[in-house]
């Protein structure tokens, strides 16, 4: 365990955000299919990320290496389509990931609300009596 003089020169390292998942493309994909428990087409998730064929492909590829989705086929009228679905694994490092994110919110938006309380509005000077 940690001394408490040590976690608090770590306070804002937020060891959570985690690198696979933080990049913007990947933060889109993990984000589309949480959302569609279901699984979406190669097709569909380009669309709702604004991706090329090239960078999904790729982007996919490093979340399927590190074992956050599933990528398999299915049969969609006689055609064989590309699905995606977060894996149990995937789901539960997001939810992880979204904690860490939501403190690094509540971190920011408290410093935010006490520098704003501790400052005089502009242009008004305090009165002398």
């Amino acid at each position: 365990m940690k001394s408490k003089s040590s976690q608090n020169e770590a306070r804002f390292a937020y060891e959570g955000l985690d690198r696979v998942i933080h990049e913007r493309a990947r933060l889109s994909v993990l984000t589309s299919l949480i959302t569609n428990p279901n699984g979406l087409s190669f097709v569909d998730l380009k669309q709702l990320c604004g991706l090329t064929d090239g960078n999904l492909a790729r982007h996919l590829q490093v979340l399927e290496k590190d074992g956050m989705i599933k990528i398999f086929k299915e049969q969609d009228q006689n055609r064989l389509q590309t699905m995606v679905r977060i894996s149990t694994a995937g789901r539960k490092r997001y939810i992880e990931y979204l904690q860490t994110l939501e403190q690094v919110v509540l971190d920011a938006a408290k410093a935010a609300k006490d520098e704003s309380a501790s400052k005089p509005l502009r242009g008004l000077t305090p009165t002398r009596a």
